[in-house]
């Protein structure tokens, strides 16, 4: 059976794996510059004599074609990218680039997909189909690597029926996945507010007009947008992270900066919050006698799984792993780059359980304690060879 040979040989090419992923993590590189982890991939694909192209500068996109005639295409994707995060873990695999961490397991999702690579490659003889190996740079920083892949024809000659990707979960037990048909993800856009009013002595208020409490009454106000104008059954959420207001007890600032963000899941919406919130937060400092720059700078789109695709991904994994290892997930208001992949194709983003309670290992990602159980890599690699070949009609 197909599963039999898939899991026998996910069991032999484990430690190759395990190397494949200290070696990624002890050498992570940021967003746009994965200049050694493009070169490392590549040396891996030529290792299995897979064909690569090199594309949006450090991607790489590999290519195996079945021995049976077929038209049919599906597309792995991972991402190589790691965050300006110092590494904690005390383990013999740790970065060594300072201040430079795989701490969102970028380094699980390329040594998987190579690993999955190479179980494919060895089953070259047996199936029919084309599969495309994607993988992408920065997935951590805008405009996203996925959306200059995409540019740059990724997602053509071939062009795949569907798109296959897998995340890291911490929240899920190693050996298990999750995953949720339809909307799972939402967008994500960065805000840049500058209030601008008069400073002057905290002594005399009346003598400035004071950013201060004219931020805070825009911060509130803005609320309004997620309470008041948004539909209560559509997800979405306001929050601003950073408040920068440079002055002393008895100092009112000239001018106060906002950072924020905004997320929701409906990209209509999504474009009339912007105008809400922009008319709001100028209307508020013009009305209080200040200036308000507000700026969005829009980031990634909001991720749906194809249904009937996910349906079918959630058949295969329940075949491969048992249903009792298959769990439901709820909407997940963070972001991801592969959204732009579901905007452009039939798409479907599952997630890889990599907890393990006993061992401590239970971190959240983007921490600098994150890391995996990686009885997980045998998990990875070998489950999305399966769904590949089954979706390919194998």
């Amino acid at each position: 059976m197909l599963k039999d040979k898939i899991q026998a040989l996910a069991k032999d090419i484990h430690g190759d794996v395990v190397r494949h992923r200290r070696h990624l993590h002890a050498n992570p590189e940021l967003s746009f510059e994965e200049y050694q982890t493009s070169a490392y991939v590549k040396s891996a694909l030529d290792e299995l004599g897979i064909e690569w192209t090199a594309m949006a500068n450090t991607g790489v996109v590999g290519v195996i074609r079945g021995d049976i005639p077929s038209e049919a295409v599906v597309a792995l994707r991972a991402d190589m990218d790691a965050l300006p995060i110092k590494e904690a873990n005390d383990v013999p695999y740790r970065s060594n680039n300072e201040g430079v961490m795989h701490a969102c397991g970028h380094d699980v999702h390329t040594s998987s997909l190579l690993g999955t690579a190479k179980i494919l490659q060895h089953l070259k003889s047996d199936f029919a189909g084309t599969i495309k190996l994607i993988f992408q740079p920065a997935e951590e920083k805008l405009p996203g690597g996925a959306s200059l892949m995409i540019k740059e024809g990724v997602l053509e000659n071939p062009k795949p029926q569907a798109v296959i990707g897998q995340h890291v979960m911490p929240l899920i037990d190693a050996g298990k996945i999750g995953i949720r048909s339809g909307k799972y993800m939402a967008s994500t856009d960065e805000l840049y507010v500058t209030v601008t009013g008069k400073g002057g002595h905290g002594a005399q208020p009346q003598q400035n007009i004071d950013p201060v409490v004219i931020t805070a009454h825009i911060i509130i106000a803005l609320q309004q947008i997620v309470s008041r104008f948004a539909d209560p059954k559509l997800p979405t959420v306001l929050s601003f992270g950073k408040i920068i207001a440079n002055g002393a007890t008895n100092v009112i600032p000239n001018e106060v900066y906002l950072e924020g963000t905004f997320r929701t899941l409906n990209e209509e919406w999504r474009a009339e919050a912007h105008k809400k919130m922009k008319k709001m937060a100028e209307g508020i400092a013009e009305s209080m006698g200040a200036n308000c720059e507000f700026k969005i700078v829009n980031g990634y789109p909001f991720l749906v799984n194809e249904e009937a695709l996910t349906a079918q991904v959630r058949g295969f994994a329940e075949n491969y792993l048992g249903k009792e290892n298959v769990e439901d997930l709820d909407i997940w208001m963070a972001a991801e780059d592969f959204a732009y992949y579901s905007q452009a194709a039939d798409a479907c983003f599952y997630r890889l359980g990599i907890r393990n309670e006993a061992r401590g290992i239970t971190s959240s990602v983007h921490t600098p304690t994150f890391d995996i159980d990686e009885s997980a890599l045998a998990t990875s690699t070998g489950l999305m060879a399966y769904i590949a070949l089954k979706r390919l009609g194998n």
